[in-house]
């Protein structure tokens, strides 16, 4: 199943200001690669990303453990929003229990209950694993974690295979799928109901 209709991507490059309440580094003279811990943990991080001047993004985590050798971040209960271009008001937002972010890719993966709403296009996604990959600007699930899609209008979908282009601002599910559609008919105000399952 396709939608075509806009859908505001916002998980962002990694982060060029970083706030912090506590940080902790000391494994000794070995390195923490070395012993397979991490070399920085942070506990209740905010990143800002900022781009001339003006905040893109922030991005909350209760602990952060870095990874110098595996160039990767590791978050522990976080959160971020994303700001509208010139604006410091908030057009998308998420949280998850935990994820991974690859610091040379800013590629970004969530786990464990992650929510995603992005209020400007009335849309909130809700999974338990979800994937950014930052190069193609590309959102999508794992080829069998169901991933919901929820509108305010009653529109609900359940499917497997979920992925969502940023570019091309369009969302798919490419296994099966099931959930009702509501059409708003602009004329006459009158509502569509479609029920849907593609499953089998």
């Amino acid at each position: 199943m396709k939608n075509n209709s806009p859908l505001s991507l916002f998980l962002f490059p990694v982060l060029v200001l970083i706030l912090l309440s506590s940080c902790t580094f000391d494994y000794g003279e070995q390195g923490g690669g070395d012993l397979g811990l991490p070399d920085i943990i942070m506990e209740n991080v905010e990143y800002v990303r900022v781009r001339s001047a003006e905040p893109q993004a922030r991005f909350l985590a209760e602990r952060v453990e870095r990874f110098e050798d595996r160039r990767i971040m590791e978050l522990v209960n976080f959160s971020f929003e994303q700001f509208a271009s010139r604006t410091e008001e908030v057009n998308a937002q998420g949280s998850a229990g935990s994820g991974f972010v690859d610091m040379e890719s800013n590629d970004v993966r969530m786990y464990n209950a992650v929510r995603i709403e992005v209020e400007t296009e009335d849309i909130t996604i809700e999974t338990t694993w979800l994937q950014w990959r930052d190069r193609d600007r590309v959102l999508y699930g794992g080829p069998w974690e169901e991933v919901t899609i929820r509108q305010q209008d009653g529109t609900n979908f359940t499917g497997i295979g979920f992925r969502a282009n940023a570019r091309k601002h369009t969302w798919e599910f490419s296994g099966a799928v099931s959930g009702i559609f509501i059409h708003e008919d602009d004329e006459d105000e009158d509502e569509d109901v479609y029920e849907e399952d593609s499953g089998g």
